[in-house]
């Protein structure tokens, strides 16, 4: 096995705790949760509604991804937490389906939880593979 890179983007938000964008070990990549803060501002207010703080996580996690190398279609899995479940899981599953076509989606989980850093409605982390 090789040793582990750690990987850190300057354009993607600062971390809102001690970790990495991104772990990467014999070609998997570990992306860390992103939520849906304006890296140009991170002291902006969180967008409104579950639809543009997802958009906003997608940004952040494609910015991650384009660091590496890397796109949606080297994804293989994402869990998403969402704070207010079954309030917003259909509109987040109609953002979420946009970004990945139909039958090359990665495997999921999505959880709903008490609460996310900065109150987010939304936090979503990745395993990629690098082909």
């Amino acid at each position: 096995m090789s040793m582990p890179e750690y990987h850190m983007f300057a354009a993607a938000p600062a971390p809102v705790a001690p970790f990495s964008h991104a772990c990467e070990a014999d070609g998997w990549v570990f992306i860390t949760g992103q939520l849906p803060i304006d890296p140009g501002n991170e002291a902006a207010p969180l967008p409104e509604g579950i639809e543009a703080q997802t958009h906003k996580t997608f940004d952040n996690l494609l910015v991650v991804l384009k660091g590496l190398g890397l796109g949606l279609e080297n994804v293989v899995s994402a869990r998403a937490f969402l704070t207010d479940f079954y309030g917003d899981y259909e509109r987040f599953n109609a953002v979420y389906a946009s970004y990945f076509p139909e039958g090359k989606r990665p495997a999921r989980t999505c959880i709903g939880t008490t609460g996310l850093a900065r109150h987010a409605l939304v936090e979503i982390d990745f395993i990629a593979r690098r082909p």
